[in-house]
């Protein structure tokens, strides 16, 4: 499988790259255009092998079959539909989609064309403990998962930030682009086809000067058989040694799992901290040497026009849902309030 770098927009294209190469894919080059030169020069230390090319001559060329982009996000959309009109397929960076009107756009491409188009979900695919707690709960280590709470905290990092991070039109505000990996991980743990939001609130509490930014969201959704909630927020402290202390927390039937994804505060080192409660008692496992999966499944879908990695109505189910919460989000209370 050949791929091509279109959209280096945002450091995501750093993992999304690294594990396809690992992954055994190769890379045809990169299309050096950026909102951020800094994402761009760490792009280029991290691959110098990688050929700079023209973005249009990538899009046309007939060897590479699939097109990697993490581009400004309200340009993921019209990038991976000119790709897939040249017969490659998608994977974007999330939010993958940022209106309703550009996903019903992609679903008619992808039905026209028959191509893939994937969503690299990195708070599932690139964290080793979400597929330990899916072989737990495989395994009926706590029965059947009757609700998720997942959390998304991130720091802000203002002065590294491009400036249309500040601005909801252009990455499609906090719940389409943070939120979509918390529903992801409700629809995946749960087992639910699908979903309804129930609430959702998004706005600007501790950020005046950024009137187009969204610092805080939240949300609440079901399934025919499961309930969730989300938090995601630009709040976390500098003192945190890491950007953002991701967790997720999984209701069963028979017990519970925490996943302390990227750090275990004043507790054990390193990431992907994996905390089992049942009727055996508690249990803590590193779950950070589990090996990633997502991207070895998507390069054999590829090939084999299957739907191993994840289906291509999960992909739009959960951007659905991320931009149904966003479209009808009411705005979170004030500190005055």
């Amino acid at each position: 499988m050949r791929f091509a770098a279109i959209g280096l927009d945002h450091r995501h294209i750093y993992h999304m790259v690294g594990e396809l190469l690992a992954a055994g894919a190769q890379c045809a080059g990169y299309c050096p255009q950026t909102s951020d030169p800094r994402v761009l020069a760490g792009f280029q230390e991290r691959f110098p092998q990688l050929q700079a090319r023209d973005r249009q001559a990538l899009l046309d060329a007939a060897d590479i079959d699939v097109i990697l982009c993490a581009a400004i996000p309200r340009d993921r959309a019209g990038i991976a539909i000119a790709a897939m009109r040249r017969g490659k397929d998608v994977m974007c960076d999330k939010p993958g989609i940022t209106s309703l009107e550009d996903l019903a756009a992609v679903q008619e491409v992808v039905a026209e064309t028959r191509r893939i188009f994937s969503i690299c979900f990195s708070e599932r695919f690139v964290v080793p403990s979400t597929l330990v707690a899916a072989k737990l709960i495989a395994d009926g280590a706590i029965g059947r998962v009757v609700h998720t709470t997942g959390l998304g905290p991130h720091r802000l990092n203002r002065a590294i930030r491009p400036a249309w991070h500040f601005d909801a039109a252009t990455y499609g505000g906090i719940l389409a682009d943070i939120a979509s990996h918390q529903i992801d991980q409700f629809l995946f743990f749960t087992g639910s086809a699908d979903a309804r939001i129930v609430a959702s609130s998004a706005g600007n509490v501790g950020h005046p000067d950024l009137p187009h930014f969204q610092d805080l969201g939240e949300l609440t959704l079901e399934s025919a058989h499961a309930r969730g909630f989300v938090r995601v927020d630009w709040f976390t402290a500098d003192g945190l040694p890491t950007w953002g202390d991701g967790r997720l927390i999984l209701l069963g039937t028979e017990g519970t799992i925490e996943l302390r994804k990227y750090v275990d505060i004043d507790g054990r080192p390193g990431t992907d901290h994996l905390f089992l409660v049942n009727g055996r008692g508690t249990r803590h496992i590193d779950a950070s040497t589990e090996p990633l999966t997502y991207f070895h499944a998507f390069a054999a879908d590829v090939r084999d026009r299957t739907e191993t990695a994840m289906t291509q109505r999960h992909v739009f189910t959960v951007t659905r849902l991320a931009l149904e919460a966003q479209r009808d989000a009411r705005p979170p209370l004030s500190p005055q309030d």
